[in-house]
């Protein structure tokens, strides 16, 4: 497992003296006017280099400040932007793997009517500064990876999954990986030079690119993911460990395909759950630290009716992946969008934007 960057700590002694003198956010004020990345002890990050992957992607390659604590390969972090007075916060991957410098990438689709995507892919520039949340993801190398992998990616699911091809590219390809990477069409492929050249590199890493949406000249396979396609590219899937990471309709046809035969099956999905509950009508939320008292539909997401009340709960990923929006209940039923599991329990915390009131409920905002 690659080594988490850790930056050196502030002397404890000389943090004591710094603290009876000079309040946080005093520090920051005057700091960020030599560098705008100084901070008693927030994660910022800047923009240091920008680069078009494809026509609807660009990555950022970012130099965090001290208070960064690093990442794996494979993980997200928070991206959050002050956008028209308003500050936005959505999950990105890592596309990169753990490099000495301590910089760090990231890969951004631009996404129709995505309010941070819209402004990383087109407005955002060098010298540009980012507050930027700890990394976290499940999706990384374990310790021993002597047997077979199967990546498979779908549009902005490649970002993953290739900062963990570059990271295993860096221990020499210790074990055989086969990447099977969807894109609608070839202008939408990000990283495919790389890859083929690693490819052409390393024999134990094979690599297929797949259009869905215009055929291609090369003769390379074209159409959506299925069992017959899988077994002509890779005739000992049900030998191999897979990564699946994309939409999560393309996620739950991984699954189906690969999931009961392969060796082990973990999947990150990119898309909010599809709600198709049969939960009507309406439910009391009580805020108890607020003291409010909200009437929102059942059955919807609760980040979702919250904000559509003028709240504003931390959140991230959106996708129920990064914990931002996890939440005290005290009391009350929801219901997870995921699972259709009812969770009853009288003291839980829960994700709010993958859980939906299922009956009055009891919220710590």
């Amino acid at each position: 497992m690659s080594a988490v960057v850790r930056p050196p700590k502030r002397p404890r002694g000389l943090r004591r003296l710094l603290n009876a003198c000079v309040a946080p956010s005093v520090f920051d004020f005057w700091a960020s006017r030599l560098d705008r990345t100084w901070t008693w002890d927030r994660p910022l990050a800047r923009i240091v280099e920008r680069r078009v992957e494809s026509r609807d992607a660009v990555t950022l390659v970012l130099k965090p400040n001290r208070h960064w604590r690093g990442f794996h390969a494979g993980q997200h972090l928070n991206i959050s932007v002050e956008i028209d007075g308003v500050a936005v916060t959505r999950s990105y991957s890592l596309s990169d793997a753990p490099r000495d410098d301590g910089r760090v990438a990231i890969t951004v689709k631009r996404i129709e009517g995505g309010k941070l995507s819209v402004h990383l892919f087109e407005r955002a520039g060098v010298g540009d500064v980012l507050r930027v949340g700890p990394a976290f993801g499940e999706m990384t190398w374990p310790q021993a990876n002597e047997a077979g992998w199967l990546f498979l990616a779908a549009g902005s699911g490649i970002t993953p999954l290739m900062s963990l091809v570059r990271e295993h590219a860096r221990r020499g390809m210790p074990a055989p990986l086969t990447l099977l990477y969807w894109a609608r069409t070839r202008d939408e492929l990000c990283f495919a030079d790389e890859l083929l050249a690693l490819a052409d590199a390393h024999p134990d890493f094979a690599v297929h690119c797949i259009l869905t949406r215009e055929s291609d000249t090369d003769g390379a396979p074209t159409g959506r993911l299925d069992v017959a396609q899988l077994a002509s590219l890779v005739p000992d899937a049900e030998q191999r460990h897979v990564y699946a990471c994309g939409p999560r309709g393309f996620v739950e046809t991984a699954r189906a395909v690969t999931g009961t035969q392969a060796r082990s099956f973990h999947a990150e999905a990119f898309t909010p759950p599809q709600v198709s509950l049969e939960d009507t009508g309406e439910a009391l939320i009580t805020l108890k630290r607020s003291g409010r008292t909200l009437t929102v539909p059942r059955g919807q997401p609760l980040l979702t009716a919250l904000e559509a009340q003028g709240l504003k709960p931390a959140s991230g990923c959106r996708m129920g992946i990064c914990n931002t929006c996890a939440c005290g209940k005290s009391a009350g039923v929801t219901r997870d969008l995921n699972t259709g599991k009812v969770g009853t329990e009288p003291v839980s915390a829960l994700r709010l934007c993958i859980n939906a009131a299922a009956g009055d409920l009891e919220l710590d905002l």
